[in-house]
């Protein structure tokens, strides 16, 4: 899975070659997906200078490379995991799918060498500062100081997280006190603290839903 990150930074840092040339030839870029369908259609249309040309070709060559290599990556460790419970159950919690919950399962590893949730969100540098003096105690911003494809797989997952789910709720409750971005931040390590148990027991008994009575 970190193989598979840093081919997906690969990935963005060449796609950010197509633009650089776009902009270099003063074309406007109309899809928020430059290499969507749409984006390439107009690629394909574009009268580039010969230099331009060639560039936007090789990256489109490379493209296909890295994206071959990232589902390669992705099928390798979806196989791998197949029948790991830990992996079943972090993938019922919002916004985590296949990818997300191998990242999750990969990385934290045997999640009993944390004692609790809060040691687990802590790791991933998901809790804030702690500062104190005599007569106060301040909460600033969070550590960041773990681990950082935790962090953000569990960032991606409750930006996708519907607004009716646990970690969507925390999301726009905080957010709407404190900012989009704290808000995130608090959901994130709600995420991450449900995965422990997740990993820990198979399942998050706080998203299990009660059977309907007979």
């Amino acid at each position: 899975m970190r193989h598979r990150a840093k081919l997906v930074g690969l990935r963005s840092s060449v796609k950010c070659q197509v633009h650089a040339v776009l902009a270099g030839a003063g074309v406007q870029v109309p899809m928020s997906d430059l290499l969507g369908v749409g984006g390439l259609e107009l690629l394909d249309q574009l009268d580039l200078p010969a230099a331009g040309r060639a560039r936007v070709n090789s990256v489109r060559r490379l493209l296909d490379a890295l994206d071959f290599e990232i589902d390669t990556f992705t099928r390798l460790a979806s196989s791998q995991l197949a029948g790991d419970r830990g992996y079943r159950a972090v993938q019922t919690l919002p916004g985590i799918g296949p990818v997300l919950g191998a990242v999750l399962v990969a990385e934290i590893g045997d999640v009993g060498r944390f004692p609790n949730p809060h040691r687990l969100a802590s790791w991933a540098g998901l809790t804030p500062k702690h500062h104190e003096s005599d007569t106060k105690v301040h909460r600033g911003r969070i550590t960041k100081q773990g681990n950082r494809l935790v962090r953000w797989a569990a960032v991606e997952a409750v930006q996708r997280a519907p607004k009716a789910s646990r970690v969507g709720l925390v999301r726009d409750r905080v957010g709407g006190r404190r900012g989009r971005n704290i808000g995130v931040v608090a959901a994130a390590r709600e995420l991450v603290e449900l995965a422990f148990y997740a990993l820990r027991d198979g399942q998050v008994r706080l998203m299990v839903r009660p059977a309907a009575a007979a």
